[in-house]
Parts: structure tokens; sequence; C-alpha cells
């Protein structure tokens, strides 16, 4: 894998400033996680993965990897099981997540769970944690189930960390770290998407990551800032378009991806909001599906439809855009992070940007509250994770720019 950094660039005015980073990761050797002071079996965590879907069998992976962990999938689906990877640190157990009792001796003694299961079941996952004394992470962009976790963290004594993934999650370490650079905040906007690196369809998309989460996050009510105060907006709208490197995107409004970082920010900012990336033409096509055609409230045939006419790909690109405005030694300015993240070889397997970013977010997490750089206890939000810490560790370098880092990351 390598990193390819394009120059920093700047543009100075007597009255404003702006500074863009400009970032592409592209992975074409294995990227492997096990730093050579780890001896496998000595001082190693035990932890569940719930769910063996693509992203959970990444985590898994990568986890196994560093030879820091012991994990346990866990996964109602035998097959999903079966087609895991092989490895040591690796095994496996068939459990219906439903069943309380069930969950609750899956977990009973681990260090960690992390959920990687559809949002909808994330709530039990997390109420087993609580009632298991087990650290709780999970990659959920449902903010419903969100404030549930939250409510269930107030009397934990282990720590409730949820949205560790890509959005929410890195991309709200990002932005955090760059109102730092601020006296005082006016916009911050959050940009991600997941796309097909050769769209070929008139919705030029591909499933790369779970539908129903798709779906969620098209039809829910999306947070936003708006002249400092928290509100609703509704998904799918206030389109917009911007370009990076000479392609064409469009944004509009999507569920979940400002995260807790919205409540953190709310009266320090003017103006904040998070779109979901796409290119030219998405947005108008799943409009007139979920608005003409009622599919918004058919979410099972909708399912169907994107499952059995979009087909998934492993081409896929990550792109990640935060832009934010404030007042610095008087001055008004604007900072902008980009970055793309491309599939590639991971832990000897070839693995979607879209799996590569979200595993390794959560994954980075994780580390990080074992290593003691995290609270122990009670909810921690994302905004609390040190952008240098997060890209400092072994699995969070895959976001990384920098060669010389990544050197260290092989």
């Amino acid at each position: 894998m390598h990193f390819v950094q394009s120059s920093r660039r700047s543009a100075e005015t007597d009255t404003t400033k702006r500074t863009f980073r400009r970032y592409e990761s592209k992975a074409s050797i294995a990227i492997l996680f096990k730093p050579d002071e780890i001896q496998e079996g000595i001082f190693m965590k035990d932890v569940v993965i719930i769910g063996g879907g693509k992203i959970g069998s990444a985590i898994a992976l990568m986890l196994a990897d560093s030879g820091a962990y012991r994990i346990t999938v866990a996964d109602r689906s035998e097959a999903q099981l079966a087609a895991l990877d092989r490895h040591p640190a690796i095994a496996t157990a068939a459990v219906d997540i439903t069943d309380a009792n069930a969950l609750d001796a899956v977990l009973a003694g681990k260090f960690a769970v992390l959920s990687a299961a559809p949002f909808h079941l994330t709530g039990a996952i997390a109420e087993s944690a609580a009632r298991t004394g087990t650290h709780y992470l999970d990659l959920t962009e449902d903010v419903a189930t969100t404030r549930k976790v939250e409510q269930l963290a107030k009397n934990a004594k282990t720590a409730f960390i949820p949205q560790c993934g890509l959005a929410p999650g890195f991309i709200s370490i990002v932005a955090n770290d760059l109102t730092k650079h601020f006296d005082t905040l006016d916009s911050v906007r959050m940009r991600v998407g997941a796309l097909p690196q050769y769209p070929s369809n008139a919705l030029n998309y591909n499933l790369t990551w779970s539908t129903d989460g798709l779906i969620n996050e098209y039809i829910e009510p999306c947070e936003a800032i708006v002249e400092g105060k928290l509100i609703n907006v509704p998904a799918m709208e206030e389109r917009e378009e911007f370009s990076l490197d000479g392609v064409t995107y469009e944004a509009f409004n999507t569920s979940g991806g400002l995260g807790t970082l919205a409540k953190t920010l709310e009266g320090k900012v003017r103006t904040m909001n998070y779109r979901t990336i796409r290119y030219p033409g998405h947005q108008a096509i799943v409009k007139a599906l979920l608005n003409d055609f009622n599919l918004k409230n058919r979410r099972d045939v909708l399912k169907d439809l994107f499952e059995n006419a979009l087909p998934a790909t492993m081409q896929d690109v990550v792109v990640i855009f935060v832009t934010v405005c404030g007042v610095k030694d008087g001055r008004f300015l604007q900072e902008t992070y980009a970055n793309k993240v491309y599939a590639g070889v991971i832990c000897g397997r070839l693995m979607s940007a879209i799996q590569i970013t979200t595993a390794a977010g959560i994954c980075t997490v994780l580390d990080l509250l074992a290593d003691g750089k995290l609270p122990q206890k009670g909810f921690v939000r994302q905004e609390e994770v040190s952008l240098p810490d997060f890209l400092a560790n072994r699995f969070g370098r895959v976001y990384d720019p920098e060669v010389a880092k990544l050197a260290k990351a092989g």
C-alpha cells in the first residue's frame, strides 16, 4: 500500500485564509498490523464481534492479525460463520442475538463487544454489554440507538462508545480536530461517500455496505445546526455539487452522520451539517423511489430492489471532505481536510474501501481504549478521540497520508 500526497496548497489575503489538505490513499500491497514487540498469547484481550458479514469479518481479521486480541465472532448464520477467514485467533459462535441469555453467555468475561450487526439489533447488544460489564463499541448511524446507548452508559462501570466507523466516526474526529484551530466557529460541513470507482448504471452506485443502514440514512430525519440551534432536517434534501480532482459530486442530507458532535457543538457554531456524497443523478432517482413510489414506507421492497438490481463491488473509493470556517486571531479563515481511500489488500485479503475505513475505525478506538487513552467507563463520544492518536495507531494508519508512517504499518 502506498499513499500519494499532493502538495499542500494555501491561499491568503488580508481578510481570509484558506488551508486545503488533500490526501489520497491507495492500497497496493498487504498491510499487516502486528508490531514486532507483540507476542501472540501474551496480554491478549478477549473480544466479541457481533455480525460476521463484510464489516464484521474485516474487523475480525484486522484484530487477529495484530496478535493482541482473541476474537469470537457471533452470528446466527452458520453459513456466514463458515465463510470467515481461518485464523488461530478467531473463534465462532452461532448465537441468536434476540436471545438475551445466550448473548449474555457469549459476552460474559470478555473485555469488549464490537457490534457490526444491523442497526435495529444494536440496542439489544448494548443492553447485554451493560448486564455483563463488558466494554461496548458499535458502528451505528441510527440516532435513536445512540440515544439508547447513552442512557445505558449513565451508570455503567465500563465504556460505551457508539459510532466508531467512518461516518459517524472518523469524520467526527477530523471535524472536531479542525474546530480546535479557531477561536470562534462559524460553520462545520462534513461530507462522506462510499462510491464505485467505475459507476455503470443510472444510479451511478453499487452496494458497498449494509443495505439496511443505507436505507435508514436515506429516510430518517437528519440532525443539523442552523443559526446555532440543533434541529432536524429532512433526508435527501439540500442538494449541492462540488468538484475534487476534476470529478463532480453531489451531496445531500442523510441521517446520522453528525453523530454526537452535533450536541457537543450546539451553541458554539452557527451552521453544521452532514451530507452523503454521490455521483450526480443519484439523489433524483432515489427521491422518486422513496416518495413517488412510496418505498420509504415499504423498506422491505426497497431493500429487495437494491439487492437484486444493484451489484456489489470491491472496486470502491471512500471520499472524505470536511470544511470548517471561523475566526482565528481576528481573521475569518477556512480549513479543509480532503482524503480518498481506495480498496486494497489488507492482512492478505482484498478489502473494499468501506471495509478498510470502517473496520480500521472501530479497531483503532478499541486499541485506544485498551491502551487507556480513552475513558474506561460511561458514555464516550468520538470527539473525545485525539486525531493524532488515531492516525498514529497501527489500524488508524490506513487513513494516514504520510508515507513514512505507512512504512511502520507494514
